[in-house]
């Protein structure tokens, strides 16, 4: 499985992004998919996660209500929209992928840099 992420860039604060992952591969439908991220001098920190119908979702409490995880199966894509977002919103994020639904992602991008300035 190769994940891609893409959409990455530096906004201000209170801007939007939309971040994409596209996946190789013919099982994406049966993934769980997440995304991460990781700021400079910190350790990787869990963001949000969807399920393989894109029913349900969960969200760190820190992006809760701002930040939007979806999946287009067709695509074999999983985004993530950020809104009013935040200059400690800024980090490398990763999107992976849970091939067992075993809550341990077994594949992961390369990242993409999210900037926030104030």
């Amino acid at each position: 499985v190769r994940l891609v992420e893409s959409g990455g860039g530096s906004v201000q604060a209170g801007d939007s992004m939309r971040l994409s992952c596209a996946a190789s591969g013919q099982s994406f439908s049966s993934y769980v998919m997440g995304w991460f991220r990781q700021a400079p001098g910190k350790e990787r920190e869990f963001v949000a996660r969807i399920n393989r119908s894109g029913g349900s979702t969960y969200y760190a409490d820190s992006v809760k209500g701002r930040f939007t995880i979806s999946r287009d199966n067709a695509k074999a894509t999983v985004y993530l929209q950020m809104n009013s977002l935040k200059p400690n919103d800024t980090a490398v994020y990763y999107c992976a992928a849970d091939t067992y639904g075993t809550r341990e992602y077994n594949y992961w991008g390369q990242g993409t840099q999210v900037t926030v300035s104030s």
